[in-house]
């Protein structure tokens, strides 16, 4: 196995997690401007706090550094959740759904990489996809 690539790999992910952490923090200020937040997005970026350190943890393990900011991943973050805001609420729902959805497909994309350790799966197939999975769930039953 390739340590290196796999480092790579995990701190690709970890720049999305931290990047999903901004776009809930910006989405819950907006919102609780007019709205009472639903408990849902707390819980949810409080998940992509929890799946940093996770994926922090699973770089140190290696022997890598975590990255430390979100990195191009924020700044497209960033841009999206801006114009969302601008645009409406649903909207900012919307590209909250889009990124859980981005964030699946790298996570399916590391599983099918064969130079992607297997704890590093492991960690990916038992707790960060299906995670993810609850979170586009969670976001489709949301109503403002």
């Amino acid at each position: 196995m390739n340590t290196h690539h796999c480092i790579e790999v995990c701190n690709r992910l970890l720049r999305g997690e931290q990047s999903a952490v901004e776009a809930y923090t910006k989405a819950i200020s907006t919102l609780e401007k007019e709205y009472a937040v639903p408990n849902t997005l707390v819980t949810v970026q409080k998940d992509h706090e929890e799946a940093v350190a996770a994926l922090s943890e699973n770089v140190r393990s290696m022997g890598g550094t975590p990255s430390t900011d979100a990195g191009a991943w924020g700044a497209f973050t960033n841009f999206v959740q801006g114009t969302a805001n601008l645009m409406g609420d649903k909207s900012a729902l919307a590209s909250l759904r889009a990124g859980e959805t981005a964030g699946k497909m790298d996570y399916e994309a590391a599983l099918q990489d064969e130079d992607v350790m297997s704890s590093c799966k492991e960690l990916i197939r038992t707790e960060l996809l299906p995670t993810t999975e609850r979170h586009i769930e969670a976001l489709d039953t949301l109503r403002i």
